[in-house]
């Protein structure tokens, strides 16, 4: 008997949110106090820091600085200068609900910055990780290297971090950035902006809808700009890094008009950008979720939304939502995706990128080895039998059914039948893409592909019905932060590897390039290569190295079911 699908249409997208959470409070502070001690700051969130009314003068050095709205102090952290829950617009509540990120109020006197602004509002998931109803919530948290300034006076690269969580969960303080900042010597800044129904929703009454969370990243990025220098940072050298939802949020700016400046490199971690893969050809991803939603269907689901909350009628209905409590919001099922056709995104960011007219930034990008097995089991209620998996793959693929059942066979993936469905995702829903997303990029930027490879890592949750996580989306994060959530610690070998990462993300950061002295060497991808190159990262000697995903992933087997031939990325060809 098939067993029935967990969620469908937008209540899957909003369920697989909880799946894509990459969060939870924010360790940075708790372990700051382990660390100093018992007169350390208090870890727990706050909606709005407090002000003393004390004047600058006679405050502690390099721990106390001026940024365009006011001083802030902030407390000093295994040998980094950690600035937490400063805020760069103003508190998005009452009239300002679904509008634009607004300029936030300068205050008198030093800002305490020692501890993390509130979550934007989310629900708790089965995990146990935090809920929050807070809306003034556009906080950020900057981690600079002691001292202030590098060795000859130089400002420090820029790393922005937008977290990952589904568009619907997460902080930025939920990333403990010090040993990036310290071992990299660059200046990192973790973003909270509005997610779900908050960051995401569409309505024909709000002016420019359906991105505001796009637009409060914006927000912050200009703050960078404003401020980075206060803290020992350049800004005309700033990273946007992100993974999953962050990742997808870096591709969302990469092709908005009003992005144009404000950042000079990308980084993009297990959310390919290109979305064009499946078009003209007869495969379906098994993960159908779009990437964005055109201005009629954003605005078509948020009138459903507005009746079933109580505000169908549409000369009332923006008052009426503004008028809505949070906990009523949060129950709504919204569809956590960006929307086109407004100011921040005024076309289809997937049209964009496949007619080369993003910002022309380098860009490193990858995956993980085995990004489906964290999404396989968040679709389906109960396990999967043999049987189950037949009938799903042959729905799926259609008469190329017994071709994917004979290329995956239950048997061979050393787990239940959802393993060999997480295989499928894999290669199909992610490195297909990667492969089609690198060469689409590399026609008009320096390009930098990798796969982290290794089966050991740490986990980001544990997964239902048996599923073996292996290198799951996610999971390379320990090895660049300090994460929130519960995970084994690195071996040693895992922490040299996290090294080696972090060497190469803040080199790239740095100059737009991976390579420097003394690191494997990272070829860039060539337009004209049908695979084009791609680093391995797996720990151990050796382990980083070239990386034959097209083997890896049987890309030659889906090349000739798109009916491509073999070998045939669909960005393989020089301009």
């Amino acid at each position: 008997m098939r067993r029935p699908w967990n969620r469908t249409g937008a209540a899957l997208v909003a369920g697989l949110a909880g799946a894509l959470l990459l969060g939870t409070t924010g360790p940075a502070t708790a372990r700051a106090q382990q660390e100093e001690g018992p007169d350390a700051r208090q870890a727990a969130p706050v909606a709005a820091s407090p002000i003393s009314p004390a004047s600058p003068a006679g405050t502690g050095g390099d721990m106390t600085v001026r940024t365009d709205a006011g001083w802030v102090k902030g407390v000093r952290a295994g040998g980094q200068r950690l600035f937490q829950g400063i805020p760069y617009a103003a508190p998005p509540v009452g009239e300002l609900r679904w509008r634009s990120p607004q300029a936030v109020a300068p205050w008198r006197g030093v800002r305490d910055a020692g501890a993390p602004g509130s979550r934007c509002a989310q629900v708790a998931d089965k995990w146990g990780l935090p809920g929050s109803e807070a809306e003034d919530c556009l906080y950020l948290d900057v981690t600079a290297p002691a001292p202030a300034r590098s060795v000859g006076n130089r400002p420090r690269p820029v790393m922005v971090w937008l977290h990952g969580g589904g568009l619907m969960r997460g902080a930025g303080s939920d990333y403990d950035a010090r040993r990036l900042a310290g071992r990299g010597d660059v200046v990192v800044v973790t973003v909270n902006y509005r997610l779900g129904i908050f960051g995401f929703f569409g309505h024909p009454g709000l002016e420019n809808s359906g991105s505001f969370g796009i637009e409060d990243q914006q927000a912050a990025l200009r703050w960078v700009r404003r401020n980075a220098a206060a803290f020992g940072g350049d800004p005309r050298n700033v990273t946007l890094a992100g993974e999953s939802a962050g990742s997808h949020s870096v591709c969302a700016q990469l092709t908005s008009p009003s992005a144009a400046g404000l950042f000079h490199r990308a980084i993009a971690q297990s959310s390919p950008c290109g979305a064009g893969s499946f078009e003209g050809t007869p495969l379906t991803p098994v993960l159908k979720v779009p990437l964005w939603l055109p201005k009629a269907s954003y605005e078509g689901y948020g009138q459903y939304l507005a009746a079933l909350l109580g505000c169908g009628d549409p000369g009332t209905a923006s008052a009426c939502l503004r008028g809505k409590p949070v906990a009523d919001l949060l129950t709504a099922p919204v569809i956590p995706l960006p929307g086109y056709g407004n100011a921040v995104l005024p076309e289809d960011p997937a049209k964009v990128l496949q007619e080369g007219r993003f910002h022309r930034v380098p860009v490193l990008t990858g995956i993980t080895r085995d990004e489906g097995t964290l999404f396989a089991p968040a679709l389906f209620e109960e396990p999967l039998t043999a049987e189950d998996y037949e009938l799903k793959v042959s729905a799926n693929f259609g008469t190329a059914g017994p071709e994917v059942l004979a290329r995956y066979p239950v048997g061979t993936h050393d787990g239940p039948p959802l393993q060999a469905l997480a295989a499928i995702m894999s290669d199909l829903d992610w490195a297909w893409q990667a492969r089609d997303t690198d060469l689409l990029l590399a026609r008009h930027v320096p390009t930098y592909s990798y796969e982290f490879t290794d089966r050991t890592a740490p986990p980001l949750f544990p997964l239902d019905h048996g599923v073996r996580p292996l290198a799951a989306h996610g999971s390379e994060l320990s090895f660049l932060f300090g994460v929130g959530w519960e995970s084994a610690p690195l071996t040693p070998a895992q922490r040299r590897l996290g090294d080696t990462m972090i060497d190469y993300w803040s080199r790239f950061a740095a100059t737009g390039d991976p390579n420097r002295p003394g690191l494997p060497a990272w070829k860039r991808v060539r337009p004209a290569d049908g695979t084009p190159y791609v680093q391995e990262l797996a720990p151990g000697r050796g382990g980083i190295k070239p990386f034959d995903r097209a083997s890896a992933h049987n890309l030659a087997f889906w090349d000739e079911l798109a009916g491509r031939g073999t070998g045939a990325g669909q960005g393989a060809k020089t301009e």
